[in-house]
């Protein structure tokens, strides 16, 4: 009974928001700015900072971005923007419902002619549904006139708030290093399925991955500041899209002076969600070929005292194999 009261009050909510709103946005390219989407009908245009296009569907990280509103010519009275309620589940290989009931109203404030209306608005991912998804869809309107609608636009956006995953793992790479040292390759792995597909570690399951990068360091990068670019040189890096696959240059074994190697993997999606992993290895052996290498590794999560963290055991494999898609984490 509960759900069907909510269900008819968001209904009359969207009945009272949608009288007169009988247009849908037509998504155009921006050639000024590749990461905002513009949106718009007839002469009216509609731009969402950092909004993509992916298989014609606009996406945005959940959060505040910017929208601004350019008319042809002055408005009289007011324009408002309302991001509906974000519902149904868009995450990958899943559909889902989509509840555009709902949400807030954002202010828009004019330039001085009163033909540009700017303001912020938060788009909220984890939709108010029995099961909620951090992939969802919210309508964005955009309404204006003095005392009845003269303009009203309507259009879908996905709101992302899921982050990129990887599970990788680290191998010594065997015969590669013929005049000694020992090369340690990264590679994300994947889950086998028997009556399909194998399912591969490396991902996003809203937006999509755009990249993943590593970076190698052979000193404590953590020792002075929690950012590694800015305390330590790199020895080696790779970037590319999944699957995740890096191997080292030839590494001499470690020592009581420089005890472990490190190495920063940064996951991006196509809305600049990111994904961090940390990971230090200790190398021994490769004194003359690689054929005697030994590899311990360790990985490392940001720390409440520390900027890092490291787990005490071993374990080859680090990441995950999973998105936070359908997990509502609650701090």
């Amino acid at each position: 009974m509960k759900k069907l009261l909510l269900v008819l009050l968001v209904v009359a909510l969207a009945s009272f928001l949608l009288v007169g709103c009988l247009g849908e946005g037509t998504v155009v390219d921006d050639d000024d700015d590749d990461d905002d989407v513009v949106v718009g009908e007839g002469e009216v245009v509609v731009t969402i900072a950092d909004s993509v296009v992916l298989d014609d569907k606009t996406y945005v990280s959940a959060g505040s971005h910017d929208i601004v509103v350019t008319f042809p010519a002055p408005v009289s009275g007011t324009v408002t923007a309302y991001i509906g309620l974000c519902g149904g589940d868009y995450s990958k290989g899943l559909v889902g419902d989509l509840l555009a009931a709902g949400g807030i109203s954002v202010v828009l404030f004019p330039n001085a002619d009163k033909t540009i209306w700017t303001g912020s608005a938060e788009f909220l991912g984890w939709g108010l549904l029995e099961d909620p998804s951090g992939c969802c869809a919210s309508y964005v309107f955009i309404s204006s006139g003095e005392c009845e609608d003269e303009t009203c636009i309507q259009f879908p956006v996905i709101v992302d708030a899921c982050d990129p995953y990887a599970r990788i793992e680290l191998t010594l790479e065997e015969d590669y290093c013929v005049c000694g040292g020992c090369a340690v390759t990264f590679s994300s792995d994947a889950i086998e399925e028997v009556c399909a597909e194998d399912t591969e570690c490396c991902g996003d399951d809203c937006s999509g991955l755009a990249s993943w990068s590593i970076t190698l360091y052979d000193g404590q990068p953590f020792d002075v500041c929690c950012d590694p670019s800015q305390c330590e040189e790199p020895i080696g890096s790779d970037s590319g899209t999944c699957p995740v696959d890096f191997t080292t240059a030839c590494l001499d074994a470690n020592t009581l002076a420089n005890p472990f190697y490190y190495a920063v993997i940064e996951l991006v999606d196509n809305v600049d969600l990111e994904q961090t992993y940390y990971v230090r290895f200790t190398i021994a052996g490769g004194t003359t070929t690689d054929a005697d290498c030994v590899l311990e590794v360790f990985e490392g999560f940001e720390g409440l005292v520390d900027c890092v963290d490291w787990n005490t055991a071993s374990d080859d494999v680090i990441g995950a194999c999973y998105s936070d898609c359908n997990v509502l984490v609650v701090d």
